[in-house]
């Protein structure tokens, strides 16, 4: 008489290469953006505020930085920049402003997205404040003045001589806490 095969160590193989498998899905996306930051790919910049202690103006060298604002398709805010191109010494601290209004009747919650171009320069365009590190809630009607500091770091290298920032204005009412709505609307903040 046979006896019928154990197929448990197999099971037990698939199920655990199942849950690897989920696991790696799960992380990929947290993973990818640590990537992104630390190599600057897909210009994408730090979302960490960066500090100017150790920079000193270049004031041999001048890089033109653009800025460029859009609003989401689905996002009905006007958005742009005060400031549409600037020189700057690398090194050298600037702030500039973008605007926004919410020209609707309803309060709403937006996040920006910050993208540079070319991206290999992202990694040499510092934040020191920006209106990307939170989230941005205006009420009906309501306009805003969003600053932007920063520096370009001085090892920026000689090829680059344009460095193009742009953001891209998302809705994220929906996602954003109902009860920190609320507060804000209350307090009219």
């Amino acid at each position: 008489m046979m006896t019928a095969p154990n197929h448990r160590p197999l099971l037990l193989k698939l199920m655990l290469i199942t849950g690897g498998m989920f696991g790696f899905g799960y992380a990929l996306v947290p993973l990818y953006d640590v990537f992104c930051d630390l190599t600057g790919l897909n210009g994408k910049t730090s979302s960490m505020a960066a500090t100017a202690d150790k920079a000193v103006a270049d004031l041999k060298r001048q890089v033109t930085i653009e800025f460029l604002a859009k609003p989401d398709p689905k996002m009905p805010w006007l958005f742009q920049p005060q400031t549409r191109q600037i020189q700057v010494h690398p090194g050298e601290i600037k702030l500039v402003y973008y605007e926004a209004e919410n020209p609707t009747q309803a309060l709403m919650v937006a996040q920006a997205v910050p993208s540079v171009s070319p991206g290999q320069a992202a990694l040499y365009f510092n934040k020191m404040e920006c209106f990307c590190f939170q989230r941005q809630t205006l009420k009906a009607g309501e306009k805003l003045l969003m600053p932007l500091q920063f520096y370009v770091d001085p090892a920026l290298p000689e090829q680059f001589s344009t460095i193009t920032l742009s953001y891209t204005l998302y809705d994220v009412t929906q996602h954003s806490p109902a009860a920190q709505v609320a507060a804000v609307y209350q307090t009219g903040k």
